[in-house]
């Protein structure tokens, strides 16, 4: 039975998790923090200094920023956010960038008063933006997570030092996060308590996933899946989400509800639940629950994971999309363990090289291996325990996966950050 603890345990973390964003995550977060650092400035700065980790520029590099005219990399995002953004708007921090702004950006970066540095740290999300203007200097640090700010400091004296065990204590508690208990979460949960939460999810995603359908973004991947496929409820969850995701990555302003961090995963874990469940005439209150269960999924998942590595996020938000359609298609907890491991018995190698047009198709390719994943299992066929990387308990599976995506492939994303920076 659900305790009241627990319930408002993964209230939060949901509540937490599950916000707006406008656009990919990394480079809106060196606008929130640049916007911040402007902010204390008390004027708009004459130059600015940008230090990111790997990740951080792994994941910055490729993408277009929303409400900046097709700008691109990391020196645009914190100026945008240095000359129009608004700090209090966090993930939505350049929704107030006008035209004016712009062009104050662009000749701010036809200048070049905005530097990048490489951060070498051990923390994959870790930036600092330094802006000075006059005698008066300001930096913001940011560790862990996009808007978690770690240190303010204006003229070399501190007004803002946290710490990680602060950073720890302010998150709602994860600890009871397993398979059986997020089920029984999504079973019991009132509805009245998560219905504004995914009443959000489902407008947002799905109205970026129409955008995408139907604009000039990236390849039109959705299209292309949509017109060379043959029709099928498949076919359309991985178009719909693949086009969401290409027109995030293409710079569209339309916000996204996203997930552990990433909008390409709360787009995952939430648009091809909502199309199947439309597409076989699934209650609402259903849509509710399995959106419950496959968003906590990619949660847990990413907790071993940590919110950047080398592993493709894609894998975890649509393995838990898989596992959430065989709780839609009334499967037992074994059917939906078992999901969980035929998913990742087939594509945990899939390799995070930065955020960029071809996530949507990494997304299309996880959903079909996470429905091959459900089909197996309704059918009562998955892989033996021990295959591989497979343990008898799936949630085991899930912390081994976690622990190669954050420790094993450690090595792989230094060559991978390489790579990309030469």
């Amino acid at each position: 039975m659900l305790t009241i603890e627990r319930k408002n345990s993964f209230l939060a973390i949901l509540r937490e998790e599950l916000v707006p964003a406008m656009g990919c995550t990394e480079p809106i977060a060196l606008a929130y923090a640049a916007a911040k650092a402007r902010d204390i400035l008390g004027t708009a700065p004459e130059r600015i200094i940008v230090k990111c980790s790997g990740n951080m520029i792994k994941n910055v590099r490729c993408v277009q920023i929303p409400n900046s005219d097709g700008m691109v990399g990391i020196e645009a995002a914190a100026a945008l956010g240095a000359f129009g953004g608004d700090a209090n708007q966090e993930m939505e921090v350049l929704e107030s960038v006008t035209k004016d702004h712009r062009t104050m950006v662009q000749e701010f970066l036809c200048a070049e008063k905005c530097k990048v540095e490489f951060l070498d740290s051990d923390i994959p999300l870790h930036f600092l933006i330094e802006e000075t203007a006059g005698q008066d200097e300001v930096t913001v640090e940011v560790r862990y997570s996009h808007t978690n700010l770690y240190a303010i400091r204006k003229n070399g004296r501190t007004l803002f030092q946290g710490d990680d065990e602060q950073i720890v204590s302010h998150r709602a508690d994860r600890s009871e996060l397993t398979i059986d208990n997020i089920k029984e979460f999504a079973d019991e949960v009132e509805l009245e308590t998560i219905k504004p939460i995914f009443d959000r999810q489902i407008r947002c995603n799905m109205d970026i996933a129409y955008e995408g359908m139907s604009g000039d973004y990236g390849l039109g991947i959705g299209r292309v899946i949509q017109s060379s496929y043959t029709e099928s409820s498949l076919t359309r969850m991985k178009s719909y989400a693949a086009a969401a995701s290409e027109a995030r990555m293409a710079g569209c302003d339309m916000p996204v509800i996203i997930n552990s961090g990433s909008g390409n995963q709360g787009i995952a874990s939430s648009v091809p639940v909502i199309v199947y469940a439309r597409e076989n005439n699934i209650p609402q209150d259903k849509l509710y629950r399995a959106l419950a269960f496959s968003s906590l999924l990619t949660i847990h998942q990413k907790e071993y994971i940590g919110k950047l590595s080398a592993f493709c996020g894609a894998v975890s938000a649509s393995c838990a999309s898989g596992a959430a359609i065989t709780y839609l298609a009334r499967g037992t907890v074994e059917q939906i363990k078992n999901t969980i491991g035929n998913t990742l018995a087939n594509i945990s190698g899939i390799i995070c090289d930065g955020a960029k047009a071809s996530c949507a198709a990494k997304i299309a390719t996880s959903l079909d291996a996470a429905m091959m994943a459900h089909y197996l299992a309704m059918q009562g066929k998955s892989y033996s325990a021990f295959t591989g990387i497979l343990k008898e308990e799936a949630d085991e599976t899930i912390s081994c996966v976690g622990y190669i995506g954050k420790v094993g492939m450690r090595e792989t994303d230094k060559e991978i950050i390489r790579m990309m920076l030469q």
